[in-house]
């Protein structure tokens, strides 16, 4: 892992690199986070997808749908970097990945009343179109998606209740 983070490090001046506990992209510091003791094929691909995010000029997201996209076009920058240094990500691993936040975004986005999947009208709302329930969530994307939920009062546009689900 070190030596490739050497040629990564020669190739791409405008990015630092730091050994962490984990793999992740810091646009403020204009760094990529890894783990060293991680040198399996697992680790190279995690490598080159957080230089996709630093190569793409991925900043911050405004939705929990725009991150999911992130993380897709970052997957195919490492795939396209992969090629460059003659590594092949597998697709499936690439796809098990997304699915993460798949399913990330999906839990959050589902109403909790009527189980409609529903939109996102803040980074911590989200609202129901079926049953006009909202609810809150984190705005971590590291965090179990907790929601709060808001519920009209049919009679007045007071809310009636806060339940956490």
């Amino acid at each position: 892992m070190d030596k490739f983070i050497k040629k990564l490090a020669k190739n791409y001046p405008e990015v630092s690199f730091e050994a962490s506990n984990s793999f992740c992209w810091s646009p403020k510091k204009q760094k990529i986070f890894y783990d060293p003791r991680d040198d399996t094929e697992f680790g190279v691909w995690a490598l080159l997808h957080e230089l996709g995010h630093a190569k793409l000029g991925h900043l911050i997201y405004s939705s929990d749908f725009e991150l999911v996209q992130l993380e897709a076009a970052a997957w195919d920058e490492a795939q396209k970097l992969g090629h460059q240094y003659d590594i092949k990500i597998d697709n499936e691993h690439v796809q098990n990945c997304l699915d993460t936040y798949r399913d990330w975004l999906h839990r959050r986005s589902k109403c909790p009343i009527c189980g409609n999947v529903s939109l996102q009208i803040s980074p911590s709302k989200y609202k129901c179109f079926n049953c006009h329930t909202e609810w809150s969530v984190s705005t971590s994307r590291f965090c179990r998606p907790y929601r709060q939920l808001e519920r009209l009062n049919k009679k007045s546009s007071d809310l009636s209740q806060t339940i956490f689900i």
